[in-house]
Order: C-alpha cells, then sequence, then structure tokens
C-alpha cells in the first residue's frame, strides 16, 4: 500500500506506513551512498528534533505559529527525541544538497506523526505541512548546521569523559609504578635513568592537555546561526525569532553557553569550527597512537624485545605460532588514530571547498566528524580498560638493564668527570660490562657514593607521582 505525494518535480508513492514523505523518497533513491542513514545516529537524529522543538515554541512565542499545531509539533518532537521512530530517519548520512533531505526528512517526519497526534491522517498536510508549519522561519542553511553542532557537542563530552577515565587507569599505573627505575631513551638509544612512573605520569599528563584543548574547542560550536534562514539575512523569519529560538534551544539541552553569532552571514558561510574541531580530534590521536606506539615498543618480545612491562594478554595471537600473544589493543587505537587523520583531510578539503555564502559539503564534514568522536571515545575506553589497567613492570628486567647500563654513567660525572665518565662508557659498551661495575672495580668511587647517586630521588629528580 503507497500514498502519492507530490513535491516540485511531481508525484511520488510513498508507503502507506513511512512517516517521511516525498522529498525523502527522492533523497533514499538519489543517495545510495555509505548505507548508514541518519537513524545509525541516533544523537544527531536527536538534535534534529531538538532544533524543530526549539523553533516551533519560538514561532509559538512571536505568533506565528497556530498554539494546537505547535502543540503537536512539539511532542511529535519529544517522542523522536525520547527515542521513537529514529527507524524513519532514512537518508544517507552522505547527500547532496548541503542537509538539505536531512532537514526535510525530519520535517516529514515530525509533520506526520504530528498529524496522527491531531486526529489526522498522515499524508493530509493542508493541516499540518512540513514546510509552511515545521519548517516555518527556517532554512536548512540555520537548522543543519545547528544540529550538527548540538550532536558534536554530545559526543565531545562523551570523548572527554572516555579520556578523563583513560588518564586515571595511566595515573594510578603512575603511583604504582612510582620507585621503579628503567632507562629513558632517545632516538631509541639508551639516555639517561628515569623510573616507570614518570614515565606513565607523561602518558596521563599529555592525555589532560588534549582534553583542556578539547573542552576549549567545545565551546567553539556554541555559536549559532538560527535564524539567518537561508544566506543570515533571516528572511522569513519574525524579527524576534532568532533570539526566541536559541533560548528556546539554551533550556532543552541545558547548554548555557549556545548563543546566536554575530553575523550570521558570515556564520551561514563559515565552517571554520569543524576545521577546528577536527584539528583538535586529530591532534588526540596522534598523541594516542604515539602512546600506543611507546606501549607496543616497551612491551615487545618477550624475550628478544624490550620486555620492560607486560600487557594483559587479551587473545591468542597467531594460527600458526603456538603461544605468540599480540598488543591487539594498542593496535586497535592505532587504526583508530590513522581514520581520524585521514578524516581531518576529509573534513579540511569540505570547509575548503565552499563558495560564497554557503559551504554544499556539511554532510561529510558531519559524517567525518562523527566517525572521529565515536571512534575515539570507543578506543579509549577499550584501552583504558582492557590494557592499562592490568598492565604490568617486568621489574627484574629493568633493575638488571639499568645495572648494565651505561646511561647511568651521566649520573657519576659530576665526581669522575665527563672525560673519565666517556672512557667509563666506551669501555662498557665495548667489554659488555656494566658501567657500575667498571667504577667499583677501577675504585673510581666507593660503594657508598654510588649507592648515593643511583638512587631514584638522585636519579631521576623524583618530586611525586605526576599525573
Amino acid at each position: 500500500m503507497a500514498r502519492r505525494e507530490h513535491d516540485l518535480i511531481g508525484d511520488v508513492d510513498v508507503p502507506s506506513d513511512a512517516y517521511w514523505g516525498a522529498h525523502t523518497a527522492r533523497a533514499v533513491e538519489n543517495f545510495p551512498i555509505s548505507g548508514e542513514t541518519l537513524g545509525a545516529k541516533p544523537y544527531f537524529v536527536e538534535a534534529l528534533a531538538t532544533v524543530k522543538q526549539a523553533a516551533a515554541e519560538a514561532n509559538r512565542s512571536v505568533a506565528a505559529l497556530p498554539g494546537h499545531l505547535a502543540d503537536a509539533i512539539v511532542a511529535a518532537c519529544i517522542e523522536i527525541r525520547g527515542g521513537r521512530l529514529h527507524d524513519q530517519f532514512v537518508v544517507d548520512l552522505i547527500q547532496g544538497g548541503a542537509g538539505t533531505s536531512s532537514n526535510m526528512n525530519a520535517n516529514e517526519v515530525i509533520a506526520n506523526r504530528a498529524l496522527e497526534l491531531l486526529g489526522e491522517e498522515r499524508g493530509n498536510y493542508a493541516v499540518l505541512h512540513p514546510l509552511e508549519h515545521v519548517n516555518l522561519g527556517q532554512s536548512t542553511n540555520d537548522v543543519y548546521p545547528t544540529a550538527v553542532k548540538l550532536a558534536l557537542d554530545g559526543r565531545i563530552r562523551a570523548l572527554l569523559a572516555s579520556l578523563a577515565v583513560l588518564r586515571a587507569a595511566f595515573a594510578d599505573k603512575a603511583a604504582e609504578f612510582a620507585g621503579i627505575l628503567k632507562i629513558g631513551r632517545t632516538q631509541l638509544q639508551d639516555a639517561v635513568p628515569m623510573t616507570l612512573g614518570q614515565e606513565f605520569g607523561a602518558f596521563a599528563i599529555t592525555l589532560g592537555e588534549d582534553e583542556q584543548r578539547l573542552a576549549e574547542a567545545r565551546l567553539l560550536l556554541h555559536e549559532l546561526n538560527l535564524g539567518g534562514t537561508a544566506i543570515g539575512t533571516a528572511l522569513n523569519a519574525h524579527p524576534a525569532y532568532r533570539d526566541r529560538a536559541v533560548a528556546e534551544l539554551r533550556g532543552l539541552t541545558g547548554v548555557a553557553t549556545l548563543t546566536s553569532a554575530r553575523d550570521l552571514v558570515e556564520a551561514t558561510a563559515d565552517v571554520g569550527v569543524f576545521v577546528q574541531l577536527s584539528g583538535v580530534l586529530k591532534r588526540v590521536a596522534v598523541k594516542l597512537s604515539k602512546t600506543c606506539n611507546d606501549l607496543r615498543l616497551l612491551s615487545s618480545g618477550p624475550r628478544a624485545g624490550f620486555d620492560e612491562i607486560g600487557l594483559p594478554p587479551r587473545q591468542a595471537g597467531s594460527s600458526i605460532m603456538p603461544g605468540k600473544v599480540n598488543p591487539v589493543i594498542p593496535e586497535v587505537v592505532n587504526q583508530i588514530a590513522f581514520e581520524v587523520i585521514g578524516n581531518d583531510v576529509t573534513v579540511t578539503l569540505a570547509a575548503e571547498g565552499g563558495q560564497l555564502q554557503l559551504n554544499a559539503f556539511e554532510p561529510i564534514i558531519a559524517r567525518a566528524l562523527f566517525a572521529s568522536l565515536e571512534h575515539l571515545t570507543a578506543g579509549a575506553t577499550v584501552l583504558a580498560d582492557r590494557c592499562v589497567a592490568g598492565i604490568t613492570a617486568n621489574t627484574e628486567r629493568l633493575a638488571r638493564v639499568v645495572a648494565d647500563s651505561i646511561g647511568v654513567v651521566t649520573a657519576l660525572s659530576p665526581l669522575l668527570g665527563y672525560e673519565r665518565s666517556t672512557q667509563i662508557a666506551r669501555e662498557a659498551d665495548e667489554s659488555g660490562r656494566g658501567a657500575v661495575e667498571l667504577v667499583l672495580e677501577k675504585g673510581l668511587l666507593t660503594p657508598v657514593q654510588v649507592d648515593a647517586l643511583l638512587t631514584p630521588h638522585a636519579l631521576t629528580g623524583l618530586r611525586g607521582t605526576p599525573g
């Protein structure tokens, strides 16, 4: 069974049980691209419904929308925000038209559900129309970016929470490993002693820095162009609508810092905030990936590698090599990072590709940012729970490496002098013997002097646990 609807191109048959209408039907035919629909991003669907609810309330308050129609639209939006009808958001995330099909999908679903609530049949747009009522005082060009920003805001909060858990996991390990000496490395070569706690504390601190940058980027999303309609001139919107709609959004979302852009024309054309956010997400990804590289190096081996730490074994590592266990959790986070870096390129090109008063490529920007945020959130959680929390220190191996390393010569050089320390380091390297062993054998320092110089505090300047 189908009902017939009409748009500017002509008649369209729509399944009778569908809440969407003619424009959505054409978009489904036109954009069979990724197979990932709006409904697959419930937070985005809810953001669209939130914008539509705020618009209806604002239009009611300025007497542009009859109260009974506003009531029905608001009720439909509340249901969608509560999780209903998400399966009716069937347009592909990747679409032409600058997001028009996403906006129309929302307009049609809300209109038809509102019609039901009024006791009318779906498609009876003479009573309540997707454009004349649900989209009143709006354009895709202000609704779509506003909804994207609201959706991103929620995803950023989720990522911040996940990063905080990961940071705490590293800080816990920093405390646990606080007194364990090891050799630090520069350019993959032995450098000077440090503690394993300092190494893990640095992981925690670098995550904290990224959280701060991400929180800053989140605030930039709170400037909205809602009320600007097509190009920021507010054509066809009531003069008071803009401020009322943003105020309604603040109330519905609980985000008190939502504000209207100073210049709506500029705000409608500009997607710089998405470029900024993408750059911060790339920063998070790069640093997470570098941390995972370090974890893989430090746990490499076990017999023929660094073998300084043990990662918790999570699954068999090979179909042919018995007993092999791979660092699969850091590896999956590495791959997430590679994706996020690629997504940043996509956002950059899409932002640069806009022309004049509108960027037509916001759908691919939104999809890329949604994916980066979702996957980084999942990756940080998995890294914390399935890897960092179970890391162990191979203390015997670390102690042996410190004792044998020529890196400790640097700590002895204030008493030995640079030239003599260099000779000891060279002899230790050529003979394979420990530097400390040679210093004691040659009587250059007493055991008491050596012990005093080689304490964790003396070697590392330890003043507590970072992170």
